[in-house]
């Protein structure tokens, strides 16, 4: 199986064309298998414990702002996979308009959260420190505002959809466009590199996307899930799954 697919530029030379799709398969399957593995342990090991009650005093947690900003990011990189994946699972669409105007709308919402998340919000809360890498080997611990896995998959997809961005606005100066047209390309093999780096990043951005969505509707997580749309979890979610030492928040 080829990772990298390559073609003869004008020049007769071999140079890199993209990634190989058939990796496209490869992650599909394998990330089914964890998930589906990960599904039946946890049933395995489910213990019959009352849930925490979604009644009471509500804690807030996410602002409306990082919450519309959640889900436009969320609602485009879910048009960017689709539109990228349509051409190469048989899908007759005219996907690209629709491609790179998804892919300037997670830019921009991107860039405003950078700016937003520097200025204006706790940034220390998402950082991983020394006790974060306990959590997964100490049940007894519990996390501040946010858990281990929270802030790894926060880091994970902020690494993959930059990647994404920075390849794609590569490959957008290099398209037909309203604002200009397809210059000419004279070194092919770099374009063919920021194709492959662009795929590579699409593929483990699909892979952590199905892994986040999954954890999502988890019944023990749904309650995060609710704060992302509501804003808030519960007091006595809070005291179950958060230690107020490490998330002091507002009476």
């Amino acid at each position: 199986m080829e990772i990298v697919r390559y073609k003869r530029d004008v020049w007769g030379d071999e140079v890199i064309l993209g990634v190989s799709w058939d990796l496209l398969w490869v992650v599909a399957v394998a990330i089914l298998l964890l998930l589906a593995a990960h599904a039946i342990f946890m049933a395995l090991m489910a213990k019959k414990k009352a849930k925490p009650s979604p009644e009471g005093k509500k804690i807030h947690r996410h602002d409306a702002i990082d919450r519309a900003f959640h889900w436009i990011m969320a609602g485009s990189v879910l048009v960017l996979i689709a539109t990228g994946i349509a051409p190469i699972i048989g899908w007759r669409i005219s996907w690209l308009n629709i491609h790179w105007i998804a892919g300037l709308v997670l830019t921009f919402v991107v860039i405003f959260h950078i700016i937003r998340a520097s200025f204006w919000q706790d940034f220390k809360s998402m950082l991983l420190g020394p006790s974060d890498f306990k959590e997964p080997f100490d049940q007894s611990l519990k996390p501040g505002k946010y858990s281990f896995e929270q802030k790894g998959m926060h880091w994970a997809m902020t690494v993959l959809v930059l990647a994404v961005i920075i390849t794609g606005v590569v490959l957008f100066m290099n398209i037909n466009t309203p604002f200009w047209d397809r210059p000419y390309v004279e070194n092919e093999g770099g374009l063919g590199l920021m194709f492959l780096l662009h795929g590579l990043a699409t593929l483990a951005l699909i892979a952590f996307t199905a892994i986040h969505i999954y954890f999502a509707v988890r019944p023990e997580k749904q309650f995060y899930t609710r704060s992302m749309i509501k804003g808030w979890i519960s007091e006595d979610e809070k005291n179950e799954f958060h230690d107020s030492n490490r998330w002091k928040t507002e009476d």
